[in-house]
């Protein structure tokens, strides 16, 4: 019988001639877990790996030789120095432009529509812009509270950001989230440009009135490092929504 677990907590459980068929797993966590005898056909799996190991072979190297193999954009997104930053968030403009040209060719009123529960296309924007003004404007720039009101917090995100509406009505339109978004590149296009790998890995100032993220210091790195890697992989999750949305027009 079809069960829905929101929010559980069953770590430490134990599975034992259990039929998972047909389920459904989203923002899960599968830290050290073991699994002996699986059957596992016609399964997609999205999300990071680390130490996975399938029949005595670590396949998380495999997969990101293979990634980067179909998209060599994908390893500027590991950027170490000041100069790889400056490529990778380049890279990120350009591969947007692109995906954002698709998403006109679509109704707009398909880009409010979520693909299997995911964000939308507004919605994800709506995302990345409340993740720059996070980690540009509020941790790198130290700006207390800089958050685009119709901002989209992270699934996961428990209790309220100041400043932040969470389900805005009417939601804004595809120009109104461009022009924010377009708005916040500008920024985070001037902090990359005086960018210096020394300034990499000094530690942030810490704002201290409450927002997201809590109020402590981070790496500059860490930082940019976080919206580099927001950028590229909602944009993938993105033009992946697009496709199934366009096969229906």
């Amino acid at each position: 019988m079809a069960e829905d677990h929101y929010r559980a907590d069953l770590s430490g459980s134990r599975f034992e001639e259990v039929d998972f068929s047909g389920s459904w797993f989203r923002n899960v966590y599968f830290t050290d877990v073991v699994m002996r005898g699986a059957w596992l056909e016609n399964l997609d799996v999205d999300g990071e790996l680390r130490n996975v190991t399938i029949n005595g072979v670590d396949v998380g190297p495999l997969v990101e030789a293979e990634l980067d193999r179909r998209d060599p954009d994908r390893v500027l997104v590991r950027a170490q120095t000041a100069d790889d930053f400056r490529a990778g968030w380049a890279m990120v403009e350009r591969r947007w432009a692109a995906t954002v040209e698709q998403a006109r060719a679509l109704p707009e009123e398909l880009l409010q529509e979520r693909v299997r529960d995911e964000w939308s296309f507004l919605e994800t924007l709506r995302h990345l812009v409340f993740a720059t003004d996070a980690w540009v404007l509020r941790v790198v720039l130290g700006e207390p509270k800089p958050y685009y009101r119709f901002g989209v917090l992270h699934t996961e995100h428990e209790g309220e950001v100041p400043g932040v509406v969470r389900d805005p009505d009417p939601e804004p339109t595809l120009d109104e989230v461009l022009a924010e978004r377009e708005s916040r590149f500008a920024v985070v296009r001037e902090v990359m440009a005086g960018l210096t790998d020394e300034r990499l890995d000094e530690m942030t100032e810490p704002v201290t009135e409450p927002g997201y993220p809590e109020s402590e210091s981070f790496l500059v790195r860490r930082a940019l490092g976080a919206i580099l890697n927001e950028e590229w992989s909602h944009r993938v999750y993105a033009e992946r929504d697009l496709a199934v949305l366009a096969s229906r027009t």
